[in-house]
């Protein structure tokens, strides 16, 4: 049983929320780009140097953002399955949710997916967050084949060296081939790829409902890895 925490820890988790808050609305604002500790002090009507006792640079608040906004993503995609229902209607709820989230969160989404902070580099807990989202599609995949109802796979065949060898054993111990592998990391990718499409105004004049069109690439994407979408 975890200790009961002190009137300043509750203080400190309080202030750490109030900035990251603070800090996510200036990503609105001022672009991830133009993020700074400052802007986020003015906001709030506090020091500089108050802020910088709880992120030490505006590097270290951009990890919690990034962990923030990873971890929100991952729990709408885990939220959303629901192992009882068929892998297609698993499938289709997860990528259902992430784009929810998406459309609520333009500006994070743009931080997790968008362009790279110059001279930023995410240390590795981001990824180990940033890998809940696909796991979650990985795991109804995994699922679907222990209980025989994936179809074989048609189409071209991937080249596995286009593939990292740690995706390729990590995938692995889900019981996955190369091939396998390959078309899940494609299904993350036209997932984020959709979407960025939609956030930043890209399929105007091209789909007529962004939803609907959402849908056929869920579906779509699903197909490749062996559900069962007609």
């Amino acid at each position: 049983m975890n200790a009961p925490r002190t009137a300043r820890e509750r203080a400190r988790a309080e202030i750490t929320a109030e900035i990251t808050a603070s800090a996510r609305r200036r990503l609105g604002e001022d672009g991830v780009g133009g993020l700074s500790l400052r802007s986020v002090a003015r906001e709030l009507g506090m020091a500089s140097s108050a802020v910088y006792r709880y992120f030490a640079s505006r590097d270290e608040l951009l990890t919690a953002l990034l962990v923030e906004s990873y971890t929100e993503i991952g729990l709408a995609a885990e939220n959303a399955d629901d192992p009882a229902r068929a892998p297609e209607e698993r499938w289709l709820a997860v990528w259902r949710a992430v784009r929810e989230w998406s459309l609520a969160n333009r500006h994070e989404y743009a931080l997790l997916f968008g362009t790279p902070v110059p001279g930023y580099i995410a240390p590795h807990i981001t990824a180990e967050v940033a890998g809940r989202m696909p796991l979650t599609l990985a795991r109804i995949t995994a699922d679907a084949k222990r209980a025989g109802a994936v179809r074989p796979l048609t189409g071209p065949a991937c080249d596995p060296s286009a593939i990292s060898p740690e995706m390729l054993v990590l995938l692995e111990d889900m019981t996955f081939s190369a091939e396998e592998t390959a078309r899940l990391v494609l299904a993350w990718n036209r997932l984020v790829a959709i979407l960025g499409y939609e956030l930043h105004g890209h399929l105007v004049g091209i789909t007529a409902d962004d939803a609907l069109f959402f849908d056929y690439t869920a579906r779509a994407e699903g197909a490749r890895v062996g559900l069962a979408f007609d």
